[in-house]
């Protein structure tokens, strides 16, 4: 690997969410003051909306780590569950153990019971659900009777949707516009923006124990920022692929050929490089026919003379 040639201590641009990489830039960082802000306030329901790839699950891992020790947490990564297999999976989240063929009457009794304990002793609960577009619309529907769960003070569960964009739709549903109408707080990630990108790149690398100057040069993050649309997970592909490329040849920093390289070998990306390899003919093809009519037209023009 390319690790011991660039100097790094581990890979940059991994694809796992590890919290120890989470970019504090506007977007992200807002998100984040937003979830806790949400929370600590008593809010029932809290929502992160950000298309695939915009770094939610990453989110949700530093929104736990931001909660530990002060609010008991549950993480549901695969919601795709029918209502009695949610209530045992949050079950199985708190502490409990349940039977598998408990009916949802009694996980919904067990359930209870806990937050109530959980309350007295002053703890409250989060219960964060990832890829939450997935859920069934009877799903969603049991998750809003559980966030009815609730002292004369306070909420006994707080709830954090992590979605694509596609929740929104299902959520304009009237079918559900009860679950909609509880949503206090909620929160649209966007993707990188240029400079912002560029910025994430040195982080990340800093992170993975690069010491040097800029190892991407500024013609190789412009096509970059071109090609992953500014998309965190598609930014860590290509600059994977590209820190290979360069290594393969034996060069000490990554310029345009590399993230070339990257993309070529990137379906979700390749759109950009074939039309930046389609650009130069197709401008000197454009010229050609030009000055081919100019000429044709000074010949006609001779022979009218």
């Amino acid at each position: 690997m390319y690790l011991e040639h660039f100097g790094l201590r581990e890979a940059p641009f991994s694809l796992t969410p590890d919290t120890s990489y989470f970019f504090s830039c506007s977007g992200h960082q807002q998100a984040l003051n937003v979830l806790l802000v949400a929370l600590r306030s008593g809010e029932g329901f809290v929502k992160i909306v950000g298309e695939v790839g915009t770094g939610k699950t990453l989110l949700c891992r530093k929104l736990l780590d931001s909660l530990e020790g002060e609010f008991v947490t549950a993480y549901l990564p695969n919601p795709l569950l029918s209502p009695r297999h949610l209530h045992q999976a949050v079950a199985e989240e708190l502490g409990l153990e349940v039977r598998r063929d408990a009916t949802v009457q009694e996980l919904l009794k067990e359930l209870t019971g806990r937050l109530i304990e959980l309350g007295r002793a002053g703890r409250r609960v989060v219960l964060c659900i990832d890829e939450a577009q997935a859920m069934e619309d009877q799903s969603l529907e049991a998750l809003r009777l559980l966030s009815n769960l609730e002292t004369e003070k306070r909420k006994l569960l707080h709830i954090v949707l992590f979605a694509q964009p596609e929740l929104d739709a299902r959520l304009a549903q009237p079918g559900l516009r009860q679950l909609r109408q509880r949503i206090g707080f909620a929160h649209h990630l966007e993707p990188l923006d240029r400079k912002t990108l560029e910025a994430y790149v040195s982080h990340r690398l800093r992170v993975a124990g690069w010491e040097g100057g800029g190892l991407f040069r500024p013609r190789a993050l412009r096509r970059l920022a071109r090609a992953s649309r500014g998309i965190p997970r598609l930014v860590n592909i290509l600059c994977h692929k590209a820190l290979l490329a360069a290594y393969g040849r034996g060069a000490g920093f990554i310029d345009d050929e590399a993230v070339r390289a990257a993309i070529a070998d990137t379906e979700d990306a390749r759109s950009a490089l074939d039309f930046r390899v389609l650009e130069r003919p197709v401008l000197g093809l454009a010229l050609g026919l030009v000055l081919l009519v100019g000429a044709l037209l000074l010949l006609a023009k001779g022979r009218w003379l």
